[in-house]
């Protein structure tokens, strides 16, 4: 989980159990938007028409603010590409009174509503990353406007261009490689896009790379060749929120009460499951993937709490990282017999199963858990809630999705009945208060275990008396033991491969190590007990999110983790893709670190759930083929974060950049041709990687800089990669 953006996410939703709303404009029903839409609207700009400008120059009549759904509030909306802006709003002739703005320049943020002067001297300062329409917000309810600015709903095509990056040009010819330093004369070689061959002349050989590959050609030498036996260090890894991946099963989509929201779904569960996985793995061993890692399985908070900068929207737990009850699987991804089969079909493929775990926090308290776990002392205004607290929708002008926070009684100490003070900081009665450092912060406000304690506890009251949990007291546990004795139970019964740990860095190294050692010894228990159903004798397998780490060898290694994130290369992906060779030096170092350790390895990624969708931010299919090319001849693990195949794209977040990235799986795209060969190119790398473990392993030796070639060598496999460079 992204620390930085679950800060920010607190402010709105940490209320749900650590604050309370003062906004009483809440009840059992809605206002319906037929209602709305009869509502007559004035405001004091009636007649008065006022425009975004933008760098000094009048958007347009398209900008033009409009009253929206409240008397004195306007918006306009305007589409922006990646820049910084100069912005102010006024009419067409700036008029005093009716330019509004600050009054010396002076930036402004998204989401945070930004009083403005009506006689503007100065501009605002707008930096923006991702290319989206935006929807700006004039609140002139009271004496001082405001301003709000917000990604928008409305989907506009903003066509952008990559940054210009020096790249040989390919004109679609032949291209001639010196592989001398990898073949002798004689030897024929294969591109393994093409499947044409060629014999080694002089050294070199001439070959014209597919149209459809970017200009590269992967060459091995032309003889039959198996799979090589699994290995962690060759992992191609494919990543998927499991509850936007694939829907196999629509009768679990509201388990636990659990709605849709009827409008833009941001924050809802959307149907994913282990029935869907199963039904895609096909699919996926196509693909060339080896391994998958899905989000945590665990029960999640029922309920929602308010999400978005002005909580638009209701945002539930689909993502995993908000846990209720660590011994259940959480009902919306289905059962524990769904689950078993995913695995059990996952291994026939040969495709290793890596589960999300979460050691560092629980979920929030949502108003729906109060109910399910019987804890009404910790609910207010019980007479003004529906009978069913899933039923809550927010009423009313100023009505929010945060206004179920009213309902929350966070002030009495009957929290004690909750995870307790001996088990988590938090901002509630009698609990110890969180810190700023890494150790003991409430990562996006959420309860933070106390993982460093030695002091043994029983159960939280909550799951003492929770009747469907697996939950028992441990004697003289720790919460760490208990901790590492819910998430080894998948292990033990399941038999999973290895594990993904979320917010490494926010827990003690020596938890870590005490889960990998008690997971190894649970992996290798059920392999011992279902001898006809595992792959393999290797041990149990984890790899650790340390926010911002980089390929680096340090204490984490040494606490039970084989892998670590690898934050750098997605920073610097847009140049490599652009331009394969310019990757050069990462390929030199990341081969030398990791050819020469074999304890030490890191996965590498271009897009995930927390930081960016590389497709989204161009929508450029020939990019996205070059960026393949370049990851996926990575040195070390490559993580696939679902839909860089396909081409997914981006989907609206209420202000939540985050939820932009976690869009449903593009299925329906998948017949159109550009999507259809995305995937087929995405394929033919994938796959290559799986056959030579030299690409991820092997020494990397830089034969020629025009037109770009470099070989691979693990003494008993070895390829050469050519790249032309860019189509003209």
């Amino acid at each position: 989980m992204n620390k930085f953006l679950l800060s920010a996410l607190a402010v709105a939703v940490s209320v749900a159990t650590f604050g309370c709303n003062s906004d009483n404009s809440v009840g059992k029903g809605t206002v319906t938007k037929q209602a709305k839409e009869h509502t007559v609207l004035s405001g004091k700009l009636d007649n008065k028409p006022v425009y975004i400008y933008l760098n000094g120059v009048n958007a347009g009549s398209a900008s033009q603010f409009k009253l929206h759904e409240k008397n004195n509030v306007y918006k306009a909306s305007v589409a922006l590409e990646k820049g910084t802006y100069k912005i102010k709003l006024g009419d067409s002739g700036l008029t005093c009174g009716t330019t509004f703005g600050p009054d010396a320049d002076a930036r402004i943020s998204f989401g945070t509503a930004t009083q403005m002067s009506n006689c503007a001297k100065g501009e605002f300062e707008l930096k923006v990353l991702l290319p989206s329409t935006y929807d700006f917000t004039l609140n002139y309810t009271k004496d001082v406007p405001t301003l709000s600015i917000l990604r928008g709903t409305k989907k506009v095509e903003v066509k952008r261009q990559p940054p210009a990056v020096d790249c040989d040009k390919w004109n679609g010819q032949a291209i001639t490689a010196n592989v001398s330093k990898a073949w002798k004369n004689g030897t024929v070689v294969r591109d393994a896009y093409t499947g044409q061959t060629a014999t080694v002349k002089n050294g070199k050989v001439t070959m014209t790379p597919s149209p459809a590959s970017e200009g590269i050609l992967l060459l091995e030498e032309a003889k039959d060749k198996a799979i090589p036996a699994f290995s962690w260090d060759n992992a191609n890894v494919y990543f998927m929120l499991t509850d936007r991946f694939n829907n196999g099963d629509k009768s679990n989509d509201h388990s636990y009460g659990r709605k849709f929201d009827g409008e833009d779904e941001i924050g809802t569960w959307h149907g994913g499951d282990f029935k869907g996985i199963t039904a895609k793995l096909d699919y996926l061993k196509k693909l060339g993937i080896n391994a998958i890692w899905v989000t945590p399985i665990v029960e999640q908070s029922h309920g929602f709490v308010g999400g978005g900068v002005e909580q638009s929207f209701p945002f539930y737990a689909y993502h995993g990282y908000w846990a209720m009850d660590f011994t259940n699987i959480d009902k919306n991804l289905g059962s524990e017999a769904d689950f078993q089969e995913f695995i059990d079909e996952a291994h026939k493929r040969g495709i290793r199963v890596l589960v999300d775990v979460v050691m560092n926090h629980g979920g929030h308290a949502t108003l729906k858990d109060l109910q399910d776990l019987d804890l009404p002392e910790l609910v207010n205004k019980k007479d003004e809630l529906p009978k069913d607290y899933s039923d809550f929708k927010p009423v009313g002008m100023y009505g929010t999705w945060s206004s179920i926070n009213a309902f929350i009684n966070t002030k009495t100490k009957d929290w004690k009945k909750w995870w307790g003070p001996d088990w988590v900081r938090a901002g509630l009665p009698g609990y110890p208060e969180p810190g700023v450092g890494d150790a003991d912060m409430a990562v996006g406000g959420l309860p933070d275990f106390l993982t460093e304690s030695n002091k043994a506890v029983s159960l939280p009251y909550f799951l003492k008396h929770k009747k469907d949990t697996k939950a028992v007291d441990l004697p003289n546990a720790t919460i760490v033991d208990y901790l590492v004795s819910w998430h080894t139970y998948y292990v033990r019964k399941f038999g999973i491969d290895g594990f993904r740990c979320d917010t490494v860095k926010h827990v003690d190294p020596i938890a870590w190590k005490k889960l990998n050692e008690s997971a190894v010894k649970a992996l290798k228990e059920w392999k011992a007990e279902n001898p006809s159903k595992k792959l393999d004798d290797l041990p149990f397998f984890m790899v650790g999110e340390v926010w911002d780490h980089g390929v680096a060898k340090d204490l984490w290694y040494d606490n039970g983790f084989s892998s670590i994130i690898n934050f750098d290369y997605q920073r610097e992906s847009m140049s490599y893709s652009q331009c394969m060779k310019t990757a050069d030096d990462v390929y030199s170092k990341y081969a030398r670190m990791i050819s020469s350790d074999p304890s030490f390895n890191a996965m590498s990624y271009i897009s995930s759930h927390d930081t960016k969708l590389f497709f989204g931010d161009y929508k450029d299919f020939a990019l996205q083929k070059r960026a393949a090319n370049s990851f996926m001849m990575l040195p070390g693990q490559v993580q696939l974060y679902y839909g860089d195949e396909s081409g997914r794209d981006l989907m609206k977040d209420g202000g939540y950049i985050d939820q932009a990235l976690r869009s449903d799986m593009n299925w329906g795209d998948l017949d159109k041709p550009e999507y259809k060969d995305l995937v087929n190119h995405w394929s033919i790398l994938g796959n290559f990687r799986l056959k030579h473990p030299a690409v991820a392993s092997g020494k990397h030796t830089t034969l020629s800089k025009s037109p770009y070639t470099f070989m691979r060598n693990t003494g008993s496999d070895k390829v050469v990669i050519v790249s032309a460079g860019r189509k003209d």
